[in-house]
């Protein structure tokens, strides 16, 4: 559940920073009350802070020229519910994830053993593709901050 919690304030950030705020207004006791921990939050701005520093687009640009939305197969419509193909739309107009993004994650949702994925089936699948879980052993990148760590 941690990593969905990550990326719901991930999508918060996003949403403060489009509204064009700078990260140093967004109100973290805000987001303490709203039950996430000191980690949790930390760990979403690394993210954030990290593209930025990567020099990486945070939000995705996809050709704007086309207004194009992918519609699930009736077979994808059997798995993803409306919930969860919802959200992956929702991170895509945020421009957190392109028409690609959504093409990648619905392969990888029909070759795995889901039955049925839910909106949080969806959050979880949305954290570890975009915050390269797998990889997270990696000495060389290292997305979660220790309680004990702060970002400057």
């Amino acid at each position: 559940m941690l990593y969905e919690k990550i990326i719901e304030i991930i999508v918060y950030l996003l949403s403060e920073l489009k509204a064009n705020k700078q990260l140093t207004e967004v109100d973290m006791h805000k987001l303490e009350n709203l039950g996430y921990t000191p980690n949790e939050i930390n760990t979403a701005f690394s993210w954030v802070y990290s593209k930025i520093y990567a020099g990486e687009k945070i939000f995705v640009n996809d050709n704007k020229e086309t207004s194009s939305q992918r519609f699930l197969h009736d077979v994808e419509q059997n798995i993803i519910s409306p919930e969860g193909f919802g959200y992956l739309i929702q991170l895509k107009e945020l421009g957190l994830i392109s028409n690609v993004d959504i093409d990648l994650i619905i392969d990888k949702i029909m070759v795995s053993s889901y039955s049925k994925v839910d909106s949080e089936d969806m959050k979880m699948i949305i954290a570890t593709y975009l915050l390269d879980i797998e990889e997270m052993n990696d000495t060389n990148s290292r997305m979660m901050i220790n309680t004990n760590d702060t970002i400057h």
